[in-house]
């Protein structure tokens, strides 16, 4: 889901960290949306009226009878104009007010306007988050069908505490803004993905691996959990992070080393998937036997030999454990008789979909944000994408698999 032409909402309250909004719109601003602010008078001792108007680009709704606003009723137009509000920071008392349908501010009289997607993230002391009070406008704000209700984080408060009642960090708020809007078409779906690269130990120091970053499967994650599926993630060694997603998605990431840690965790898991996506760049050949000890060059050694032996097939392996209920998707990454050997794979291992893509173009494959692939589907469909960002390819992958989920 691109934010691209979005129209966003950004509903601030007087809480400590409204200083860290500027920040969100600035990142709203830069990923194409379009974004007007709603704040409540006591938002603004923590961050000025200017600040948000220079980084948004609009005038700031502060109050409801101000003589500057576009519209005598601007607490109606904004909603009608947004395609999402984000509440942030949500305090005790502005959650309490939007729960029972007090609206006499500017914040609360948008939101009571508000039937589009609304993402609320909470900030506050620990026992003010914990109150009965608080808890049960939650509850109730979380129910909401157009609401999306981010638990508060853990950490230390600007009281001088530690404890629950931080606000999510803006890459979280990002996350679920990207979340709320995407149509839920894999909602009670259970996706697995593999990721990244698998390690195959020669002695205690060394490994053979490959060039993936993980970049791809990863993408393919953010695509399910936007769309509401359960996801089960078997990754190997990478430095991404979806810890972001991690904090309000069902999300379950097993972290592997070797091709065959991954393949049991992938065959334990696939008999509750709906679909399995396995996009992890998976060992071939591993050492026949792992040295016990570092293997020391010996003097005047100019050569070394390995043994290698073959990895099992996961692809192959879950194609034939594979129900009809069940969506199987592998990918190929080719140096030559590209759709060939894909096609093959295709039909050998029982898939219904793979993603070629080719060493061969530029921009595609390791390491980078881009990618150019073919889709081959099992009943003779082809589908070739444009060089584009690996997220969206991952949006177009996710999305032809979703009618036959």
């Amino acid at each position: 889901m691109t934010l691209a032409g979005k129209h966003i909402l950004v509903g601030i309250s007087g809480g400590i960290a409204a200083y860290k909004i500027p920040e969100l719109i600035r990142l709203l601003k830069k990923a194409g949306a379009d974004v007007q602010v709603a704040t409540t008078k006591h938002a603004l001792e923590f961050v000025t009226s200017l600040t948000l108007q220079t980084l948004s680009g609009h005038k700031v709704y502060s109050d409801v009878f101000a003589a500057i606003n576009e519209h005598s009723t601007e607490h109606i137009s904004l909603p009608d104009w947004a395609d999402l509000m984000i509440v942030a920071p949500a305090t005790a008392n502005v959650i309490g007010k939007m729960a029972h349908g007090i609206a006499d501010d500017a914040l609360t009289t948008t939101f009571a306007a508000m039937r589009k997607p609304v993402v609320i993230a909470p900030a506050m002391n620990t026992n003010m988050y914990e109150s009965p009070a608080t808890q049960e406008a939650i509850r109730m704000l979380s129910q909401w069908d157009n609401v999306t209700m981010l638990d508060a984080a853990s950490g230390e408060l600007a009281c001088g505490t530690t404890g629950k009642g931080r606000m999510q960090e803006i890459d979280t708020l990002m996350a679920a803004i990207e979340y709320a809007l995407t149509p839920k078409t894999l909602t009670n779906k259970h996706v697995l993905i593999t990721a990244g690269p698998t390690q195959e130990a020669i002695d205690p120091v060394r490994y053979i691996s490959n060039a993936s970053t993980g970049k791809m499967g990863y993408a393919l994650v953010r695509s399910c959990l936007c769309r509401g599926a359960k996801v089960t993630l078997v990754s190997g060694p990478t430095h991404l992070s979806l810890s972001a997603w991690q904090a309000f998605c069902p999300l379950h990431i097993l972290p592997v080393t070797s091709s065959q840690e991954m393949c049991d965790a992938t065959t334990q898991h696939f008999p509750e998937a709906d679909m399995a996506i396995l996009c992890a760049a998976v060992a071939d050949f591993t050492p026949s036997n792992i040295a016990e000890q570092k293997i020391k060059k010996q003097p005047g050694q100019t050569s070394m030999t390995i043994n290698l032996k073959t990895t099992t097939d996961i692809a192959a392996t879950l194609g034939q454990a594979k129900q009809n209920h069940q969506t199987l998707v592998g990918f190929a990454l080719e140096t030559h008789n590209e759709q060939a050997n894909a096609e093959r794979k295709l039909r050998s291992k029982n898939l219904d979909m793979i993603v070629l893509n080719s060493l061969q173009d530029k921009g595609a494959g390791f390491g980078v944000d881009t990618n150019k692939v073919t889709l081959l589907y099992a009943d003779g469909e082809k589908k070739d994408l444009p060089l584009c960002s690996k997220q969206e390819v991952a949006d177009v992958i996710v999305d032809s698999l979703t009618p036959s989920v």
